[in-house]
């Protein structure tokens, strides 16, 4: 009964079909019902009032709450920092689970605000990564991002050799990340950096400014292409 009702219940949430795998243990299922509902009572308490409240893990550190915006089954995991204060905040679809450790940092200073970060719906965050939003971060929807990635929408100038760098200031021009990618572990994506829809990069990529074409499968440092993928009946 109880994995019938958490069959239902996540497919709702989910708006998608959803079924735990049979092998999943009766106590398993009790433990995780348990976490989801602490999480679920920290949602509403964090964020009292809003019409779809997050579950939250323990130690998440959240800043500038009204920055942020959010669909459906939003979950923002153990030990994650949100820090949301830019011009733009943070807007996250539904069903988007920011996962353990993960850091969103929307402003890389408080002289200038950074723009922020904007995720579609059914967005799997990953893992101990980094967003650093300064210059604008957009991902589409349904894509998914493995562990230990980070992105740095941001640049430091460095053409005066009289001034120090970190006096010269920073320019932005974004990353975006169309819909349907994977973005495998420990990959690092730069400024200027445009990934279009349905693109795979392997893992350990370094993805610095430029266009990666529709599909394409790309990996290396820097990253190049590999191959398109193709559909195979």
């Amino acid at each position: 009964m109880l994995r019938k009702a958490l069959n239902i219940f996540i497919s709702r949430i989910k708006n998608e079909s959803y079924l735990i795998d049979e092998r999943v243990p009766g106590g398993y299922l009790l433990r995780l019902l348990r976490i989801r509902t602490f999480m679920k009572l920290r949602g509403f308490m964090r964020f009292p009032g809003r019409a779809h409240p997050p579950f939250v893990g323990r130690g998440a550190v959240i800043l500038c709450k009204k920055n942020i915006a959010m669909g459906r089954g939003v979950t923002i995991d153990e030990r994650t920092y949100i820090d949301a204060i830019s011009t733009g905040g943070v807007k996250l679809g539904d069903n988007v689970s920011v996962g353990k450790n993960t850091r969103i940092e929307c402003s890389g200073s408080l002289r200038h605000l950074g723009k922020g970060l904007v995720v579609g719906n059914n967005v799997g965050l990953g893992t101990d990564n980094f967003f650093g939003c300064a210059g604008g971060i957009e991902i589409g929807s349904d894509t998914i991002i493995g562990n230990f990635v980070s992105f740095h929408s941001e640049n430091h100038n460095f053409s005066r050799l009289d001034v120090p760098i970190r006096l010269q200031g920073v320019n932005h021009r974004g990353i975006r990340i169309g819909s349907n990618c994977w973005i495998g572990a420990k990959c690092t994506i730069l400024d200027g950096a445009v990934i279009e829809d349905g693109c795979i990069i392997a893992a350990g990529a370094l993805i610095r400014e430029n266009v990666y074409a529709k599909n394409g499968i790309y990996g290396g440092v820097p990253a190049k292409l590999i191959k398109y993928r193709v559909h195979e009946d």
